[in-house]
């Protein structure tokens, strides 16, 4: 079972519509108690960092999560700013993030080589995948929706899954063991959406 964690930020309807078409079993998640029933979990989010890592405190999560994501294991898909609070802070905002990863998340627009490249960056943009495996089984080169103007510009290496270009190039999507992130909204992404979640849904199977 994946999951959805509703903290109030992130369209977790759209989430469960995707499940619900690739027949992989999903819920949603209103409580840190019911973490547990999820051997599978994902972060979904939208606007800004501070917002996200308020309203996941105030609602008791931040603690939890540590529990079963790092304590236990539990696999987990971070999504946009989902993807972004697993680091140690942003430049978007003072408050420190889940610190999963040993990065700070940093605006597009300090990176940009190209005075043309505006922000947001919204739309549709190739996501080049290191190796056709795991979470990018079947999709080593695609398209997926982004809107988003701060992401992962370091990191290390072994973490780093899929690179973009967006003025300059950004890590797309990373993962290491049992923890993993996209830039992108695979919610959004019509065909190859639904393939990277189902195979977020067989790695968590699996685990």
């Amino acid at each position: 079972m994946i999951g959805i964690v509703d903290y109030g930020i992130g369209n977790v309807s759209a989430f469960l519509k995707c499940f619900e078409l690739i027949d992989k079993p999903a819920c949603r998640i209103t409580s840190p108690d019911e973490l547990h029933i999820a051997s599978g979990l994902i972060l979904p989010g939208v606007g800004s960092f501070d917002v996200v890592m308020e309203t996941l405190e105030s609602r008791g999560f931040i603690d939890p999560l540590h529990e079963r994501v790092v304590g236990a294991a539990t696999p987990v898909l971070g999504v946009c700013v989902g993807m972004q609070i697993m680091a140690l802070a942003s430049e978007e905002g003072v408050l420190p993030g889940l610190g999963w990863w040993e990065t700070t998340v940093k605006s597009l627009k300090l990176e940009s080589e190209s005075a043309t490249v505006m922000l947001p960056h919204m739309g549709w943009n190739e996501v080049v995948a290191s190796n056709e495996n795991g979470l990018f089984s079947g999709l080593q080169s695609s398209e997926f929706y982004f809107l988003h103007s701060f992401g992962f510009l370091e990191l290390d290496r072994e973490l780093v899954m899929a690179l973009s270009t967006y003025g300059s190039q950004f890590i797309s999507a990373a993962g290491q063991g049992n923890v993993f992130g996209v830039q992108f909204h695979p919610e959004k992404s019509h065909d190859d959406g639904l393939r990277l979640l189902g195979n977020f849904a067989e790695i968590a199977q699996n685990a």
